[in-house]
C-alpha cells in the first residue's frame, strides 16, 4: 500500500487543527506520546489501526531528518 503524499495533514475543522495521520482521525502527537512514555510501536498501532506500520515509520523517520536538518541549519 504506497503511503499518503502529504505524510501529516492538519486542518481547522479535524480536531482543532492537531497535525494527524493523513487520511485519518489520529492526532501525530499519540504517536510520540506512546513512545515517549514507552510504549512499543506495536502497541501504538494496535489501539490505532488506521495508522500502518509503514506509515507511522516514514513520520518517525520524517521528524528524525527534520529534527536533524534543524540542528545543520
Amino acid at each position: 500500500m504506497p503511503l499518503p503524499d502529504p505524510l501529516i495533514t492538519a486542518t481547522s475543522d479535524r480536531l482543532s487543527g492537531a497535525p494527524v495521520f493523513a487520511g485519518t482521525r489520529v492526532p501525530v502527537q499519540n504517536l510520540f506520546d506512546y513512545l515517549e512514555g514507552g510504549e512499543p510501536l506495536d502497541e501504538f498501532l494496535i489501539d490505532f489501526p488506521n495508522v500502518t506500520r509503514e506509515h507511522a515509520v516514514a513520520v518517525l523517520e520524517d521528524a528524525r531528518t527534520t529534527r536533524a536538518d534543524r540542528r545543520l541549519g
